[in-house]
């Protein structure tokens, strides 16, 4: 991604029908939060609060001005596609990436692993115990005013991405 998190489109390509702002002139100067971070994991149980964790402690390590609120959906969000990544994947797929990417104005949580399979959010059945994750997911996106989608990879895999906007903390 050549904007490591900058600008309006939180998209991990951007649109392919909008010029870059870099074709716009000069790059505007990042906040002190912005940029994307990156790491792997092991397709296990343990990964999923790992994760989570790492994405919390990156957050507000980087003074990222999220609420409480999306912290909260951001988080369930991340333990929601690793878990899906681990019960689904791990056969075609013993590591899976965690990407974090900050915008001025949005911030997005990603999941990519190896396996082709593309999954779609499904009618909840009810009387099931699970297969909600991406109902969850794609409700909390939808909630805070943000985007998500699958996207197959160069290597044959996907990743599932969730981007929400960012508001300003306030304080009292």
């Amino acid at each position: 991604m050549d904007d490591q998190g900058r600008g309006p489109d939180p998209r991990p390509e951007g649109d392919p029908g909008e010029p870059s702002a870099s074709s716009a002139g000069a790059e505007p100067r990042p906040l002190p939060y912005e940029g994307v971070w990156r790491f792997t994991a092991s397709a296990v149980d343990a990964s999923v609060p790992q994760a989570r964790h790492a994405v919390r402690d990156l957050l507000y390590r980087q003074g990222v001005p999220v609420s409480d609120d999306l912290a909260q959906g951001l988080l369930l969000i991340v333990s929601e596609l690793v878990t899906n990544a681990v019960r689904h994947a791990a056969v075609l797929s013993p590591v899976l990436a965690v990407e974090v990417a900050v915008g001025a104005e949005w911030v997005r949580v990603s999941v990519e692993d190896n396996h082709p399979y593309r999954p779609t959010a499904l009618e909840a059945d009810h009387a099931r115990t699970g297969g909600r994750g991406l109902l969850l997911v794609r409700e909390i996106t939808r909630e805070a005013g943000g985007i998500c989608d699958v996207e197959h990879t160069a290597g044959g895999g996907k990743v599932i991405w969730a981007a929400l906007p960012l508001k300003p903390v306030r304080v009292p």
